[in-house]
């Protein structure tokens, strides 16, 4: 069983940058595949980015390519997610989530075993 926690949300404008961080529990951290995803009101819950085992390997969603960065620290079983250059469409609760095989980065929730509980960011216009 992994628990992980989100944190590092909040309001910030357009244009800003936040830091999302989600630390994971259990020994078996750094043999996963790590993604972020985030869901906006009223919406279904899409992929944003995806970091193999080791973080040599990322993958992203078109909307955040360039301005998001995922990345890891398996001595400290945490995961980054770096946004940049926030828009008001990246509003959503954001959620980090864990797949237990660290070479795939699928961008589909049902690949992804374990979930947080989230956190809100807000991007004000």
């Amino acid at each position: 069983q992994v628990q992980l926690v989100e944190s590092g949300g909040g309001l910030v404008q357009a244009g800003g940058s936040l830091r999302l961080s989600c630390a994971a529990s259990g020994r078996t951290f750094s043999s996963y595949t790590m993604g972020w995803f985030r869901q906006a009101p009223g919406k279904e819950r899409d992929f944003v980015a995806a970091i193999n085992w080791n973080g040599g390997n990322t993958y992203y969603a078109d909307s955040v390519k360039g301005r998001f960065t995922i990345s890891r620290h398996n001595a400290k079983n945490t995961v980054y997610l770096q946004m940049n250059s926030l828009k008001p469409e990246d509003t959503a609760v954001y959620y980090c989530a864990a797949r237990p095989e660290g070479r795939y980065l699928p961008p589909r929730l049902e690949e992804y075993r374990y979930w947080g509980q989230g956190t809100q960011v807000t991007v004000s216009s």
